[in-house]
């Protein structure tokens, strides 16, 4: 089983789906500050609108919102992509490139993570990357007949 590459790659969609799930229902909950200096913060950060040229004044909590759909996005769109792929049977040199491609990006996104983040997304990009490296090493290779 752990050298089918099709067990790693499950894993690695199943966690970038939840990544995608536990990330959007973050863009719904409202920071509570602690003490008067995260409320001074968070006001500047939901406030402040500074002047991003061509007419937009977005505040920084815009700009935290972008990002972070956009995260929820990106692991939506490669557990998708792959599941869909998954379940097509597509050969496997095909996926072994797709997932080679997963893996840069993912490998990338958890290199930031474990810069600029804390515990929990960079436990669920590591798990979705490591998946991913995992499913890349044990995809069979089959000769071209071309």
């Amino acid at each position: 089983m752990l050298r089918r590459y099709t067990f790693w790659l499950s894993a690695a969609v199943i966690f970038m789906l939840l990544t995608a799930a536990f990330h959007a229902i973050s863009l719904f909950v409202k920071l509570e500050p602690a003490n008067e200096t995260e409320r001074q913060l968070i006001e500047l950060v939901t406030t402040y609108r500074m002047d991003a040229g061509a007419g937009f004044h977005p505040s920084f909590g815009n700009l935290m919102t972008a990002l972070s759909s956009c995260f929820s996005f990106l692991c939506l769109l490669g557990g998708l992509t792959l599941g869909y792929l998954m379940i097509k049977h597509t050969e496997p040199n095909i996926m072994k490139g797709m997932i080679g491609i997963n893996v840069i990006i993912f490998g990338a996104i958890f290199v930031v993570m474990t810069v600029f983040t804390f515990l929990p997304p960079i436990v669920c990009t590591g798990l979705i990357f490591l998946n991913l490296l995992a499913a890349y090493i044990v995809v069979p290779k089959i000769e071209s007949t071309l």
